[in-house]
């Protein structure tokens, strides 16, 4: 009997967060962003639902339903203790490699513009490489605070987290998703930066990378037309060119105020993708430069918070995976705007917490609570 209630008691404290408070700090911006999310959603998806689908409300209430499970996954992940986080590390390691290895031997691998990024169960679809990103994180942080001593040691700190690394980006590639692959080699690198790694370490790989990355981008006509209209979007405006001329457009149209909400003019079968890759252009659009202020403003407190959150930390553990949910969120959201802008070449990545998807939002949300979770243990252990 006494067993058993240890037992029990012992389960409770593995889901119990050290504190019952949430930090506003964090949780407002983000409900704020998830709220003009919703918003923008509809206005971006309205024309494109009702031709494809007959209904002009049929992606918001799927983003409204993701955002309610968001929610739902925040407050699990603040409740759940960082031992029984750190416990999940190489199952959900193993079960990333095997969902994203699914995709291509497997008929639950689905294929949308060129690329095999997402598994469909019926009519739920899931992008593995959100996944992937947030299964790494979990690995190199509970791997670098184990060897936290030995990070500056090349075969022990630094190799095998490069070896998991690229397992993982052979992966991605493959689907072909490049932009998911660079995201997933920053992360990494800021992570063993700010663990100690050697600078030495971190630069020798380039060497191998640079190559294989510029073969990677010519052998295919696609990429390189890509990397064109990056430079001179206007020397291809009926093909590689058309999504960044009128994602300016777009930011040109908004001016100062924008156009007011549901009064753009390019999400009109003229942006591709309006509710996902390029949301932050029909914002531009339609909340002006105001609207794009507030957008940057939230996301910038998010990050200056997390890593306030990862320098408070006291455990090594929570300090390196802060930081790694920090990183994710941050670079996702500056590649998505950069491209919005024109700044970085075209990439397949969407807008945290505002792009339509149920994928990323939840992990994003997961992020959240997270974050919070870590920043409530170090303030009980201050």
């Amino acid at each position: 009997m006494m067993k058993s209630i240890k037992s029990n008691s012992q389960l409770i404290g593995a889901i119990r967060a050290p504190s019952k408070h949430y930090d506003v700090r964090l949780l407002f911006p983000v409900l704020f962003l998830v709220g003009i999310g919703i918003v923008m959603v509809y206005s971006a998806s309205s024309a494109i639902a009702l031709k494809k689908f007959g209904a002009d409300y049929y992606f918001l209430k799927k983003q409204a339903l993701f955002s309610l499970m968001g929610i739902i996954v925040l407050i699990v992940c603040r409740h759940i203790s960082l031992k029984f986080i750190r416990s999940l590390t190489y199952p959900l390691l193993i079960l990333s490699l095997v969902s994203l290895t699914a995709i291509h031997i497997t008929d639950f691998g689905f294929s949308a513009g060129g690329s095999a990024r997402w598994l469909r169960f019926g009519s739920l679809n899931f992008q593995p490489s959100e996944f992937a990103r947030f299964a790494l994180i979990l690995y190199l942080a509970y791997s670098m605070s184990k060897k936290k001593d030995e990070l500056k040691n090349f075969y022990i700190g630094f190799l095998p987290h490069i070896i998991v690394l690229g397992s993982f980006t052979a992966l991605i590639l493959l689907q072909p998703d490049f932009g998911s692959a660079v995201i997933l080699w920053c992360i990494t690198w800021i992570m063993l930066f700010v663990g100690g790694a050697r600078i030495s370490h971190l630069i020798s790989p380039l060497l191998i990378i640079l190559p294989v990355a510029y073969f990677y981008m010519v052998n295919a006509e696609y990429r390189i037309k890509r990397i064109m209209s990056f430079w001179d979007p206007w020397q291809y405006p009926t093909d590689e060119g058309y999504q960044i001329i009128h994602s300016l457009m777009a930011f040109g149209t908004g001016g100062i105020w924008g156009t007011g909400i549901g009064k753009g003019y390019q999400k009109l079968f003229y942006l591709p993708e309006p509710h996902t890759d390029f949301i932050f252009s029909v914002i531009a659009e339609e909340l002006g430069l105001l609207g794009i202020l507030v957008v940057i403003g939230l996301y910038s407190l998010i990050v200056w918070i997390g890593i306030g959150i990862a320098r408070n930390c006291k455990d090594s553990f929570g300090s390196f995976l802060a930081i790694g949910l920090t990183a994710a969120l941050g670079l996702q959201a500056c590649v998505n705007m950069g491209v919005a802008l024109g700044l970085l070449p075209t990439k397949g990545l969407t807008l945290p917490f505002l792009s339509y998807g149920g994928t990323s939002l939840l992990f994003s949300m997961a992020s959240i609570g997270i974050l919070m979770n870590i920043g409530a243990t170090s303030s009980k252990v201050k």
